[in-house]
């Protein structure tokens, strides 16, 4: 595990394994440990097939926290991936993450397109005509964080249905009230308001990528709806998209994100 400062907050992250250089990010309130936790992603049998960088975005895990929202727009990751890229003199690479680490994958692309070699993108999240309703959930969490009102956050969640392959896996809210509970405020209102004033690229951007792409989703989440991904899917030539809607599907995702990755020799 290493840490580097890019652009003015320092980024812990870890660097392994063999072949293509594949920079991973993770989703919101999530972290490199949340997501061994959760299993999502088999990250040893991918290293098997990749060089992965993973990292703590900007406020998340062991990573720094900046006080200005901005600097949480997915845009501004991209940028801090990029400058995490160039200090590890990865020039171009595959791009991937979930949800907002998803969304950070798509902008690098459209920021530097020279630089990312394929996407593989998971759990897309809201956009476009649909995100105004979850910035304004996202505004509100800010201000239920700063006010310590994490009961109101925790039954918030506690009462959103969970995507239909995590339906009989109740790990998946506890690990995010454990989240609530265990993260300081102020990073966590930070996260929260810088999601609340972001989205993906403009579709006219992702139309102009042309990389191989793996896009997997599930279904029964409205925060990471079914239909963002198939819009994707349609904008960007050649993609492919995966969905699941049982456990052994998702089970099958690790399997997907290394066959798409040997398939790039």
């Amino acid at each position: 595990m290493s840490v580097l400062t890019v652009r003015g907050v320092d980024l812990h992250h870890d660097l392994s394994g063999h072949g293509p250089s594949m920079i991973w990010g993770h989703g919101l309130t999530s972290s490199r440990a949340r997501e061994d936790a959760t299993g999502l992603v088999d990250w040893g049998r991918v290293r098997e097939h990749a060089r992965v960088l993973r990292y703590d975005a900007r406020g998340h895990g062991e990573s720094g926290s900046t006080a200005d929202p901005g600097d949480y727009h997915w845009r501004a990751l991209a940028h801090d991936q990029l400058a995490l890229a160039d200090a590890l003199d990865i020039e171009r690479y595959v791009a991937g993450g979930a949800s907002m680490g998803c969304a950070t994958a798509l902008h690098a692309a459209v920021l530097a397109p020279e630089r990312i070699a394929a996407l593989v993108l998971v759990i897309p999240p809201t956009a476009w005509e649909t995100r105004a309703a979850q910035q304004q959930g996202y505004e509100l969490s800010a201000q239920l964080v700063e006010q310590g009102q994490f009961d109101l956050l925790v039954q918030g969640s506690r009462a959103t249905p969970s995507p239909d392959p995590l339906v009989d896996d109740p790990s998946w809210k506890d690990g995010f009230d454990e989240m609530l509970r265990t993260t300081d405020p102020v990073r966590l209102a930070r996260i929260f308001r810088g999601a609340a004033i972001t989205d993906l690229p403009d579709p006219v951007a992702i139309e102009a990528i042309d990389v191989p792409t793996l896009i997997l989703c599930w279904t029964g989440d409205p925060g990471h709806p079914f239909a963002t991904a198939e819009r994707l899917a349609e904008m960007i030539p050649g993609s492919h998209l995966a969905v699941a809607s049982t456990p052994d599907q998702l089970e099958r995702w690790t399997d997907r994100i290394t066959a798409f990755l040997d398939g790039l020799a």
